[in-house]
């Protein structure tokens, strides 16, 4: 045998290139039809999304069967089907979406006055308003809100279908401003955020792996309607291995500009899509939407968050309000257990074994952990900081 045909069939197979992706065979994978028969609890298909209404997602959040069900067809749509979910009333009181969106323009407000200008991956920096680390700043603004916010059941199961327990939630507000310019489509997180030489100094199994790192997902905090650029996306374009390093290309470009689908949305309605779907914000051709959504970003326990957050001081300042709403029982065990998955950091590593060694099993207690048998335990907020302080201390090295 030729071995130097072999090695180079195997640096070929390992190895992307600038010019690796056929576009006839992306076609081939994205003009596909998605049926209704094959996605039992979708309430509709549209354009090749798929549909699902928020009280039945919410029904089957409180049954184990239907729950492990419901997640199995997400991890189905997301990775083979088309790639996109929509679901309707995901959040059904707009009186928090509201409070989240005051939130959001006081810190938009403080941030301009303060002379910080947003940038963003895909726009011109100060085109629109964005404002990084939407989860933290939330949190430490308006806990209260925070919590009945997060407490979505429609959030938790979308990110625990794709990442399974202990995700990293992370998020950014972003408005898009009247007149305000479409992105640039694209793939998301961590490919999607190097260019095509960064890319190439990646084996082919990281471009494999890297969609089943995180989720994206966006909370519609106003009706979005055509005209006000609603997000582009291409179902099915996930599947193509290539598509990181091929994407940016002109021939790709120009089939994302021609095939594209865009969906209406109503305030309330959270999109999830695999990070891996071709995809990207459209044009704001309205006079007078200011078109804002929350765009979750989440990560596997296993993978590194997009930003830097300072979880310890969430829980401290979110504990008092969900310790409130635990005694007087207006947010139910799930719903709080939803808002610990996301403020907490639930995964034990790393950490510092020698001071935070694993007792009773393979790894330390997590800080989602010690946040929910505190609330349990009905323990004070200061004794609960103090327990913060002191788990975080033992982690470091």
């Amino acid at each position: 045998m030729d071995q130097r045909t072999l090695a180079s069939r195997r640096r070929e197979k390992v190895w992307l290139s600038a010019d690796s992706g056929s576009l006839d065979a992306f076609r081939a994978l994205v003009e596909r039809e998605a049926k209704l028969t094959d996605w039992p609890f979708a309430a509709r298909i549209e354009k090749n999304v798929l549909i699902y209404d928020g009280e039945r997602v919410r029904s089957a959040a409180s049954d184990p069967e239907a729950r492990r069900e419901l997640m199995a067809e997400w991890v189905e749509a997301f990775s083979d089907g088309p790639g996109v979910i929509v679901i309707k009333n995901a959040l059904t009181d707009h009186a928090v979406i509201d409070r989240a969106s005051a939130v959001f323009e006081e810190i938009i407000a403080q941030e301009k006055q303060g002379g910080k200008v947003a940038g963003d991956h895909f726009a011109k920096p100060g085109a629109n308003d964005r404002i990084w680390n939407s989860l933290e700043k939330h949190c430490l603004k308006d806990p209260d809100n925070f919590a009945r916010y997060y407490a979505s059941d429609a959030i938790a199961l979308a990110s625990e279908a794709w990442l399974g327990r202990g995700y990293q939630m992370t998020a950014q507000m972003n408005r898009v401003n009247p007149g305000g310019a479409a992105q640039k489509p694209h793939r998301d997180y961590h490919l999607g955020f190097m260019s095509p030489a960064q890319m190439q100094d990646f084996p082919g199994h990281i471009h494999a792996i890297s969609p089943v790192l995180t989720l994206q997902g966006a909370v519609a905090h106003c009706d979005m309607p055509l005209e006000s650029g609603p997000t582009l996306l291409l179902p099915f374009s996930q599947s193509f291995f290539e598509g990181y390093i091929a994407f940016g290309r002109p021939e790709f470009q120009a089939y994302f500009a021609e095939h594209h689908v865009q969906l209406p949305l109503e305030k309330g309605d959270a999109l999830f899509f695999n990070p891996a779907l071709m995809h990207g914000a459209g044009n704001n051709v309205s006079k007078d939407i200011y078109r804002m959504a929350n765009l979750l970003q989440v990560s596997s326990a296993f993978g590194r968050a997009m930003e830097s957050v300072n979880r310890a001081r969430m829980v401290v300042r979110l504990y008092p309000a969900l310790l409130e709403a635990a005694r007087s029982g207006s947010l139910g065990p799930r719903a709080i257990a939803n808002a610990v998955a996301a403020s907490a950091e639930g995964y034990a590593f790393p950490t510092n074994l020698d001071s935070d060694p694993p007792v009773g099993g393979l790894a330390p207690k997590t800080q989602a952990a010690h946040m929910m048998e505190a609330l349990e335990a009905r323990l004070d907020p200061d004794a609960f900081a103090s327990m913060i302080a002191a788990h975080a201390a033992r982690r470091e090295a």
